[in-house]
């Protein structure tokens, strides 16, 4: 009888509060399929009555506002950002992890020191040093400096020192260096990992904005966090096409989220935390 009551009261638990996740995403989308007097009207709507696209026509048909060319470059810096970043984490912490070289653990102290720096610190150095390379208003510009990811780092380091020695010693045997180990073994066990760090970059990468808006000043280079930024600085708010806007612009993050959320769980887990 207890055991029945305990799971009872979970599931409610759960359920409340996953329908309190999901207050926000309900309000944001009633928003965006209302008209602008219906979205400041004082009296409460449940639904949109009558329900109108208008919110999204005035996205996208604005000639102030980039949205589709947004969209675009900020998919092309996240899709290049989070494989190449994960990839080279991989690497590192397998180096890190598995190569006996004088002075891996001096390296992997100032990683871990990166960690700590906060990265305001780092946009003055950075902007100069991509300015000068011409890096401005480019979409390589805003990718180049994500791409070295210290916790990925971090994760990958400590998930290959528990990575079964016996495996590697087996791919010895058969002649595999360091590289041939880690491609053809090490890295075909990384699955977990692999995706969840990738679909964390991939978030991380498409909900940029400080580092975009600073290198992407043209409106021809900038990522749809900047083009959102434009309906709040505007004389007068569309604030349909501000939530249609945010609608468009969280799918493909909530999409991400179903699809790896379980190897999120999996991947950091694995990870553990040991030294």
């Amino acid at each position: 009888m207890r055991k029945n009551l305990g799971t009872v009261l979970t599931y409610l638990v759960v359920g409340v509060a996953a329908v309190l996740f999901l207050v926000p995403f309900y309000l944001m989308l009633r928003a965006a399929m209302m008209t602008g007097t219906q979205v400041t009207d004082p009296d409460w709507h449940w639904l949109p009555d009558p329900f109108s696209l208008q919110g999204f026509t005035d996205l996208f048909d604005d000639p102030s506002l980039p949205m589709g060319q947004a969209l675009w470059n900020s998919f092309l810096i996240a899709i290049i950002t989070a494989p190449v970043s994960v990839m080279l984490g991989s690497m590192a912490g397998y180096a890190l992890a598995r190569i006996p070289v004088p002075g891996r653990g001096a390296v992997m102290s100032f990683v871990i020191v990166t960690l700590m720096i906060p990265t305001s610190a780092t946009f003055v150095p950075s902007f100069v040093l991509v300015s000068a390379l011409d890096g401005v208003n480019t979409q390589w510009g805003v990718i180049a400096p994500g791409l070295f990811n210290a916790f990925s780092v971090l994760l990958f380091r400590n998930f290959y020192l528990k990575f079964p020695q016996e495996i590697e010693e087996a791919g010895r045997l058969d002649g595999l260096g360091y590289l041939g180990v880690y491609w053809r073994l090490a890295l075909p066990n990384s699955g977990a990992m692999l995706a969840s760090l990738g679909a964390l970059s991939f978030i991380e990468s498409w909900n940029a904005f400080l580092w975009p808006l600073v290198i992407g000043q043209d409106p021809s280079s900038w990522t749809v966090q900047i083009a959102l930024s434009t309906f709040l600085t505007s004389q007068m708010i569309n604030l349909p096409a501000l939530f249609a806007g945010a609608v468009v612009t969280i799918l493909p993050l909530v999409l991400i989220f179903l699809v790896a959320q379980r190897y999120i769980v999996q991947g950091i887990a694995a990870s553990g935390m040991k030294d």
